[in-house]
């Protein structure tokens, strides 16, 4: 960041400042690596490079997870106030289980190399999932007044968490939680895309600042697929819907990308990561069990993009701490 300290203010005064807005968000940043170490994996069989590749980021992914953790602890001592009223954000809130999210992508992303490491990673995550999950829907339910303006595809990221748990979760022998964690995320998936579609069509847009959250559409549906199969083991009309269901919403996205690549830099920018490499790991399996030569396509060309949208991201964002864009108040 910028040495730079607004006028009357000490340097160590500015940094103090600027640690109570830190956001949440910012964890965004880990679940887009991580779905690029995991796409990669996918990737193993046919790319012989992917594997080494992934385990290069995968290590970048799990500093800046520790690193992020380690300012946020740092906001919550220092700021609580701050954290409270990103709590009581109408947005941000969503944000919050993206911590254990991170956590869960993590334990997946070590589970071949490190199945111990993963396996209390999945504890902790599922854990904090579960919890999150539960504080978060009842934050939404409570007597606090939300405005149909405050609804975005944002507001899947708590269900998209929870299918995520049975995705090395079954493999880490924990297939009755990972059934309750996958039932209640498809719950919740369905019921705030009928809210979401009803935002979308019959209100204002979303602003331009979340816009990016649009490709988050992608995310549930992919992911879903993918522990589906991890928990029934088979390819069958469900999990069929669930893939081609990703690829509805992908090429939705897909029509925005003009009016995307036109808006300004922000944080939730990273939306963009995690659903395309979700879509990534999806067509690699699909390709995989069903042997299908168009899935893998599909995948190869997912995956250049996510590679891309990775790189241009952590530029921007480099950039953006570079000149003291990042952690100011809105």
């Amino acid at each position: 960041m910028s040495d730079a300290s607004p006028p009357g203010q000490q340097p160590e005064e500015a940094e103090f400042h600027r640690l109570a807005h830190f956001p949440i968000t910012f964890f965004a940043i880990v679940m887009g690596l991580m779905g690029l170490v995991l796409a990669l994996h996918g990737a193993h069989d046919t790319l012989p490079w992917a594997a080494p590749v992934a385990q290069v980021v995968l290590y970048l992914a799990a500093a800046v997870f520790v690193t992020l953790i380690g300012f946020y602890i740092a906001k919550i001592l220092r700021h609580p106030t701050a954290v409270q009223g990103e709590w009581n954000h109408p947005v941000r809130l969503a944000f919050f289980p993206a911590v254990s999210i991170s956590m869960l992508l993590t334990a997946t992303a070590c589970y071949t190399d490190y199945p111990q490491l993963a396996r209390v990673l999945w504890l902790l995550g599922t854990a904090g999932q579960g919890v999150l999950t539960i504080a978060v829907v009842s934050g939404w339910i409570s007597h606090r007044s939300f405005e149909v303006a405050h609804l975005t595809p944002a507001w899947f990221i708590p269900a998209v968490g929870n299918v995520i748990v049975p995705v090395v979760g079954v493999r880490l022998g924990h297939p009755e939680i990972s059934w309750l964690f996958f039932s209640g995320g498809v719950m919740f998936w369905i019921v705030l895309l009928t809210l979401v579609m009803n935002r979308l069509v019959f209100h204002n847009p979303i602003p331009a600042r979340l816009f990016p959250t649009l490709v988050i559409l992608i995310a549930p549906p992919a992911v879903a697929f993918v522990a589906y199969y991890q928990l029934v083991g088979v390819i069958d009309t469900f999990a069929h819907i669930l893939l081609n269901t990703a690829y509805v919403f992908a090429l939705l996205v897909l029509v925005q990308v003009p009016k995307l690549l036109r808006l300004p830099f922000a944080l939730s920018w990273w939306a963009l990561s995690f659903p395309v490499a979700a879509m990534t790991i999806a067509s690699f399996l699909y390709a995989r069990l069903a042997q299908s030569g168009s899935h893998l396509v599909v995948g190869y060309v997912a995956l250049v993009a996510l590679v891309a949208i990775i790189v241009g991201l952590v530029y921007r964002t480099l950039i953006a701490i570079f000149h003291d864009e990042i952690c100011q108040p809105e």
